[in-house]
């Protein structure tokens, strides 16, 4: 469903809502045994989930005018929301499981194999990779048309440009870094894209598990 009050949010209530719903995201499927696939919980057990919701909490960090005057806590964000994103991403595919390991019958896509041709888990696979295998099989040329239709944001060209922002922290030569304003507008297009995704997940009972924002 469309959250057309998305925009009205502030910075802190964006904030807030990544940081519950990641951490109900957390408390379910690091603890899914029994109701995801035997292959998806233990995946998803050994994974570090709860870093992934420590990781929202330090947003609240990237709030404070204090530190909005230096590049280094700029770069800093941007490695938090891209680590975020890259994190959400592993979930989807883990949580996804079967379907994710069908791609290496189904297709060649060369992004998720290892140099022995072999299936790459969705817990080691790095951003770049990612963005491949989603452009190739998750969102293809046909969904982001239909965005481009609808008007929606094209999102393999936005996981693109959290990489970029992201990879900040490896250049010594200049880059661009935006701003904290457009770092606060990317934060509110997280959370659309972190409910874009885990709005897929099955629950046993929607009521009572699923995750909430608020």
């Amino acid at each position: 469903m469309v959250d057309n009050k998305i925009d009205s949010y502030t910075k802190e209530e964006i904030v807030q809502r990544i940081i519950n719903l990641t951490e109900g995201l957390t408390d379910f499927w690091e603890s899914s045994q029994g109701w995801a696939s035997i292959e998806s919980a233990a995946l998803l057990t050994k994974s570090r989930l709860d870093w992934q919701a420590s990781l929202a909490r330090q947003l609240k960090l990237f709030l404070s005018k204090d530190i909005q005057t230096e590049n280094g806590a700029l770069i800093l964000a941007w490695v938090t929301l891209g680590s975020l994103t890259e994190g959400t991403m592993k979930l989807f595919l883990s949580v996804w499981y079967e379907h994710y390991k069908a791609e290496n019958i189904k297709t060649d896509i060369k992004a998720i194999k290892d140099n022995k041709g072999i299936l790459i888990e969705p817990d080691s696979l790095v951003l770049e990779k990612l963005r491949i295998f989603f452009a190739e099989r998750i969102y293809p040329n046909w969904v982001r048309e239909h965005w481009k239709e609808q008007g929606e944001k094209d999102w393999i060209d936005w996981i693109l440009l959290i990489q970029q922002r992201r990879n900040a922290i490896h250049a010594f030569k200049d880059r661009d870094i935006g701003t904290f304003e457009e770092f606060h507008n990317e934060q509110k297009n997280y959370l659309i894209f972190l409910r874009k995704l885990t709005d897929t997940f099955p629950y046993p009972d929607d009521e009572m598990y699923k995750p909430r924002e608020k």
